[in-house]
């Protein structure tokens, strides 16, 4: 099995670090999904009657 680099750099993987080259950028990638830099793009947000959720009846 081929050891893949660093995902920040592509440089070698240190094993203290793995999969990542250092500490600096093992923390670069903890930050982002901190940040949420990784999230997906989605679509609008379905609405509830479709989703079969019940709303409360609307009272003037």
């Amino acid at each position: 099995m081929a050891r893949s680099g660093c995902p920040i750099c592509g440089e070698p993987a240190d094993p203290d670090h793995a999969p990542f080259c250092s500490s600096r950028h093992r923390d670069r990638d903890l930050l982002q999904w901190l940040g949420e830099g990784y999230r997906m793009p989605a679509g609008p947000a379905e609405d509830d009657e479709r989703d079969g959720v019940d709303k409360p009846d609307a009272r003037d």
